[in-house]
């Protein structure tokens, strides 16, 4: 199985992923953004959209689900996948290619209202991430019009990670 943990930046995906990987028994964490800073490796670099996300690189959907598959493969269990995915048709691919692999998945949203969100990313660093600011608006735009009727939903806004990740913990075992 898979848990895909999804949601823009400053949800708190990674810090609830490790978290829910030690409440879900024989389960690993698979950062998907390594399969895209792969990509990004390559020289000279890869034609086409993506220099800015890795995301828009044809390559890197197909290889998420391959990846994934092949160590869910070898190892059994659960994968729990903390990625942000906030283009349908980005999500469709990945989702589709799963589930051509018999693998079901639970995909969770961690939301948070803009606010909220943007007080999270400027109070990480001294100078607030322009990239991660940027998706802000995309994200709200993608929870209106398709990312939340495909997942369930988990508001973070005053909930800590650890009760994030046993909520989400709790709905993948029942």
């Amino acid at each position: 199985m898979i848990v895909w943990i999804n949601g823009t930046h400053g949800a708190g995906k990674t810090t609830t992923s490790a978290l829910v990987q030690q409440l879900i028994p024989d389960s690993r964490v698979f950062d998907a953004e390594k399969v895209g800073e792969t990509l990004m490796d390559i020289t000279p670099g890869l034609p086409g959209p993506g220099a800015d996300n890795f995301q828009h690189w044809p390559p890197w959907r197909p290889l998420v689900v391959e990846t994934a598959r092949r160590v869910l493969d070898y190892t059994g269990g659960t994968l729990v996948i903390p990625m942000t995915v906030l283009i349908e048709q980005y999500w469709r691919e990945i989702s589709t290619g799963l589930a051509q692999h018999a693998i079901p998945v639970r995909h969770f949203v961690l939301h948070a209202d803009q606010g909220t969100l943007r007080g999270r990313i400027e109070g990480e660093h001294p100078v607030p991430s322009p990239f991660r600011l940027k998706y802000l608006e995309p994200y709200a735009e993608a929870a209106r019009t398709w990312l939340h009727g495909e997942a369930e939903v988990v508001d973070t806004t005053h909930l800590t990670p650890a009760q994030v990740a046993r909520q989400i913990a709790e709905a993948v075992k029942s």
